[in-house]
């Protein structure tokens, strides 16, 4: 490979920003060397590594302790991360087209006056690719959690906290599940010293897929893990919901029809009751006289029959009749109504008749409706933790793929560069700026790391046309063959290991890319 233009300008004497960076030679103190793969520049010393675990001196280099993960479409997915070895750098795996450099374990651009550490050419089914490959430094990041359960876990806006400090807040709930939002700059670096560090190590745990106690203030205690069952309060959580009290009643009233007289779904945020209801009017169902205590909606459907809480359908009741009023006899109510009443996953069930004073007398339930409150458990989801990573991939590191960064920006926004991360899809968002979500279960094991600024460090990688590239003002010099980063590797000395990509994610070379 040609060694391309000189490092420095012959006549000024300054940096040229073309030429290839070589190995680190940092200054020297006491018999250490400095690292300065991120600001805090630890100094080092032979056979130690810096804070963050991820950079050691070896041999008077700075050296990048972990291994760059290179997705091998031939791998069986489930496959462990295998080392390359020397013998597969033949001319055929050097051209294999089912190889993608990740930005796992591939160093920075930090201080990002120089190109990202692999700069990769690649021509999937002739088309002729670049993909820029880097570790970013993110200081605006974040995680949001999605918690499957309808158990009430805070009021909106309150704190959230990991060992003490706070981290984040209560969102918004959504259709079944409760919100998180964790992190972001100001837990990062506008707290105390512990907030800052607790928050990356919470970040960190959770993107990389670890389990993480969680206190709400005023609320629940939970442990969320990517990809596993909450755990509330001790006790892990099943399944979530099937819907809202008047979905069920929706999706279910046929199969109540004649097996009992009325139907309450008890719910937190929507109640429903079948005679009322419109799915029950189209039926044919007959009122009952019921009356619900709580907020009137439209009919069948209430707000607020009780507080939110660990109880019956999310709310803080054990008792489902405290949520019934007196019986009307003028509208339907008579000795012997029966009564199913149910929560929205179907883990609370009762069955009641009427007395002689319209007063519900709890029986046993009958063997006719269990298969109907089996049908909603069976149509509730197992519950489980999503972690979103979200960062803002601005700053300087663009200046690791051009020299005029604001045109990454636009050429990202405009669909000509894909963001990966780690090989994984991203969700960039619209309007300024780069922001991109990436679900954490869809990227190696591993994937990221920290800086004790603090800061995450997540892989991320560019894919575009060579031509748009180029017209953005890439760093040209530094394409490198897939070839010759097996046989020689880069910046920080790494090893190599190839990796199964998940086989829910599509090939981050496959997609259509517009044209420059």
């Amino acid at each position: 490979m040609d060694e391309g233009p000189p490092r420095t300008d012959p006549k000024t004497d300054t940096p040229n920003p073309e030429a290839p960076v070589e190995a680190h030679a940092p200054r020297d103190r006491d018999g250490k060397i400095r690292c300065d793969a991120c600001p805090v520049m630890c100094y080092i010393a032979e056979g130690r590594t810096g804070a963050c675990d991820r950079y050691a001196n070896h041999g008077g280099r700075i050296l990048r302790c972990d291994p760059v993960t290179i997705l091998d479409r031939t791998m069986e997915a489930g496959g462990k991360v295998v080392p390359f070895m020397a013998g597969e750098w033949d001319g055929e795996m050097m051209a294999r087209p089912g190889l993608f450099v990740t930005g796992v374990g591939a160093g920075t651009t930090y201080p990002d006056y120089k190109p990202a550490p692999f700069i990769v050419a690649s021509r999937p089914e002739g088309a002729d690719l670049v993909t820029v490959v880097t570790e970013a430094i993110f200081s605006y990041c974040g995680v949001k959690v999605k918690i499957d359960t309808d158990r009430h876990l805070g009021e909106e806006g309150d704190f959230v906290r990991a060992a003490g400090e706070p981290v984040g807040l209560v969102m918004t709930a959504e259709y079944g599940s409760q919100m998180l939002s964790l992190g972001g700059v100001r837990h990062l670096t506008g707290g105390s010293k512990p907030e800052g560090r607790v928050t990356c190590e919470t970040l960190l745990a959770l993107c990389n897929r670890e389990a993480v106690e969680l206190e709400i203030e005023n609320g629940s205690r939970v442990v969320v893990q990517a990809g596993h069952a909450p755990i509330v309060d001790g006790t892990p959580e099943t399944r979530m919901r099937v819907g809202c009290g008047s979905a069920t009643i929706g999706m279910f009233a046929t199969q109540w029809q004649g097996l009992v007289d009325e139907v309450v779904v008890v719910d937190d945020h929507i109640t429903g009751v079948v005679s009322e209801h419109q799915a029950g009017k189209v039926i044919g169902w007959e009122d009952t006289g019921i009356r619900i205590k709580g907020r009137r909606s439209t009919p069948g459907r209430y707000f607020k029959v009780a507080e939110p809480g660990q109880g019956w359908g999310g709310t803080n009741i054990d008792d489902p009749l405290s949520i019934l009023g007196p019986w009307n006899p003028k509208k339907g109510a008579r000795p012997g109504l029966r009564l199913l009443m149910v929560s929205t996953t179907g883990e609370q069930a009762a069955y009641y008749e009427l007395d002689e004073d319209l007063t519900p007398v709890r029986r046993d339930l009958p063997s006719r409706l269990v298969p109907s409150v089996h049908l909603i458990d069976e149509n509730c989801e197992p519950a489980l933790c999503t972690v979103l990573f979200m960062g803002g991939a601005g700053g300087s590191l663009r200046s690791g793929v051009t020299r005029n960064p604001v045109r990454l920006t636009r050429s990202v926004q405009a669909g000509r560069t894909r963001v990966t991360c780690g090989g994984a899809p991203v969700y960039v968002w619209p309007g300024g700026g780069i922001t991109l979500m990436t679900d954490v279960t869809r990227l190696p094991d591993g994937a990221f790391g920290y800086v004790p600024t603090p800061a995450l460090v997540a892989p991320l990688e560019f894919t575009l046309p060579r031509a748009e590239y180029l017209a953005l003002g890439g760093h040209g010099a530094h394409i490198r063959t897939l070839g010759d980063i097996l046989a020689s590797g880069g910046e920080y000395g790494e090893a190599l290991a190839r990796a199964a990509p998940d086989p829910a994610n599509p090939w981050p070379l496959d997609d259509e890319i517009v044209p420059g």
